[in-house]
C-alpha cells in the first residue's frame, strides 16, 4: 500500500486503515483519491439499469439483488476513495463480502425448480457475513478481509463452472468474466507491490497520465466489468432453465446485455 501522506483537502486526515497509491487531493481537494474514486461509475450505472430492467421483467428477486449488490459496492467504493475515512472504507469492504453472498446464492439455485429455498445454504451465508463483520470490527486488519473475500470469490468461481457444465451457451460469459477479473487483480497486486515506483514514474512523467497508470483504477474497471458479466451469466443461466427466452445481445456492438421475452 501506499506510505501515509499529510492531505490538505476538505474530508480532513485519512482514518482509513488503507490509502492506496494514488497521491491524495492531486485532482481536486473535493476527492482524495480522484481516479480510484470516479472509476467505480462502472459499478454504479449499468448494475442499476440491470436492476431496473430485471424488475420490470419480472426476473426473480434475488437476480435484482446480484445487480444493487453490485451497486453497493460501488457507492460503498466511492466514498471511501473520496473521503479515505473508515467508516466509508467499511462501507466499501463489507458489501464486497455481502454482495459475493449473494452472488453465491443465486448462482447456486440456477437449476433449482421456481419458488425454491434452501434454508441451510442461505443461513450458512447469513452466518458467514454476520461472523466476518464482527470479526473484522474488533480485528481491523484489511488482509483477514481480502483472504475472506478471496475465498467467498473461489467459491463462486467454482459454481459458475458447474453452471457452466449444464448451460454452454453462458460459458463465453464466464470465461470473459473470470479473465477480465484476473487481469483486474493482477494490476492490483501490480500498484500495491510497485506502488513506489510507480509514484517516481508519475511525478517524473513530462506529459499528462491522468488515469493511465492508476492500476487501482483499472482494477475497479475490469473487476467491476467481470462482475457485471457475472450479474448477465447467472440469469441466463437460471432463465435457460425456466425455458424463458433470452440472449446475450451487444449495445452498440459492444457493451453486453440480457435481453429477456416471455415465458412460453
Amino acid at each position: 500500500m501506499a506510505p501515509r501522506l499529510d492531505v490538505s483537502g476538505i474530508w480532513g486526515p485519512v482514518t482509513s486503515t488503507l490509502d492506496w497509491c494514488e497521491e491524495n487531493y492531486v485532482v481536486t481537494p473535493y476527492i482524495a483519491e480522484f481516479w480510484n474514486t470516479v472509476s467505480n461509475v462502472i459499478m454504479i450505472f449499468p448494475p442499476l439499469v440491470c436492476a431496473i430492467y430485471y424488475w420490470r421483467k419480472g426476473v426473480e428477486l434475488r437476480h435484482v439483488l446480484t445487480s444493487l449488490s453490485l451497486l453497493a459496492v460501488g457507492l460503498g467504493s466511492w466514498m471511501f476513495h473520496m473521503t479515505l475515512w473508515y467508516e466509508m472504507q467499511l462501507l466499501d469492504e463489507l458489501p464486497m463480502i455481502y454482495g459475493t453472498c449473494v452472488f453465491l446464492y443465486s448462482l447456486h439455485h440456477h437449476d433449482k425448480p421456481r419458488k425454491s429455498r434452501n434454508l441451510v445454504y442461505l443461513v450458512a451465508l447469513c452466518f458467514c457475513s454476520v461472523a466476518v463483520t464482527v470479526i473484522y470490527l474488533m480485528w481491523k486488519n484489511p488482509v483477514f478481509h481480502q483472504v475472506c473475500y478471496a475465498l467467498l470469490v473461489a467459491a463462486l468461481v467454482y459454481e459458475a463452472i458447474v453452471a457452466c457444465g449444464n448451460y454452454p451457451a453462458i460459458q463465453p460469459l464466464v470465461l470473459m468474466s473470470v479473465g477480465f477479473y484476473a487481469f483486474g487483480f493482477f494490476l492490483w497486486n501490480v500498484d500495491n507491490i510497485f506502488c513506489s515506483h510507480l509514484r517516481k514514474f508519475r511525478n517524473k512523467s513530462h506529459f499528462d497520465t491522468g488515469m493511465v497508470f492508476q492500476l487501482h483504477a483499472w482494477w475497479h474497471i475490469f473487476t467491476g466489468f467481470a462482475t457485471y458479466l457475472h450479474v448477465l451469466f447467472s440469469c441466463h443461466a437460471r432463465l435457460l432453465h425456466l425455458r424463458t427466452h433470452c440472449s446475450i445481445k451487444r449495445l452498440g456492438g459492444f457493451w453486453p446485455y440480457l435481453e429477456i421475452g416471455k415465458t412460453p
